[in-house]
């Protein structure tokens, strides 16, 4: 059974330990706990690693944040991979920090790559699990929030949540949607 776990982000030092990057940041530690690489390769870097007999392609698409639908697309289609054995994994302003939600489907929330993604899907009924980012900024400094890097309060809180993260994804594949959402989004 294959999965395509997609974290999204932006390619860049500069975004390294963003807000915006956590997608890429769980990827990376998935990857790691389970003894994978990535490597670059067309529109995205990729990493394949097989777990409990499943294997799953995790990506991180090159194509930056506002185009992440043809890297997903891409890496779907050229690993056969069906949709609902897709999980994207975003930052979401609308959840607190302490926050993971897992979800079917649903809108695009004002977020780029996401209503990228639906747009080139043409489907917003695709696995995603949004990752709180909160929203402690001023009125117009939304991109500074998203783009400017944890707090050292707030890093506690992030690495338990990436693990976490990890468990989510696990049991995406091996528990199934519904059940995954039953235990963990509370």
């Amino acid at each position: 059974m294959k999965y395509l776990i997609v974290g999204l982000g932006n390619i860049g030092a500069e975004y390294d330990a963003t807000r915006h990057n956590i997608g890429f940041d769980v990827a990376d530690s998935f990857v790691i706990k389970h003894g994978g690489t990535f490597q670059q390769d067309r529109l995205a870097f990729v990493a394949n690693v097989k777990w409990k007999g499943k294997q799953f392609i995790v990506i991180k698409p090159t194509t930056y944040m506002n185009l992440s639908g043809k890297a997903l697309k891409y890496w779907m289609d050229k690993e056969k991979v069906t949709i609902d054995h897709v999980l994207v994994i975003v930052d979401d302003l609308a959840l607190p920090i302490e926050a993971l939600r897992l979800r079917p489907g649903g809108s695009d929330a004002g977020h780029n790559g996401l209503r990228d993604i639906q747009a080139t899907l043409g489907t917003n009924q695709y696995p995603r699990l949004r990752f709180g980012i909160g929203n402690n900024f001023p009125k117009g400094r939304q991109v500074d929030f998203v783009l400017g890097k944890w707090t050292s309060q707030e890093f506690p809180v992030i690495k338990e949540k990436i693990l976490k993260s990890i468990d989510i994804i696990e049991s995406f594949a091996t528990q199934g949607m519904a059940q995954t959402m039953n235990t963990f989004n509370k």
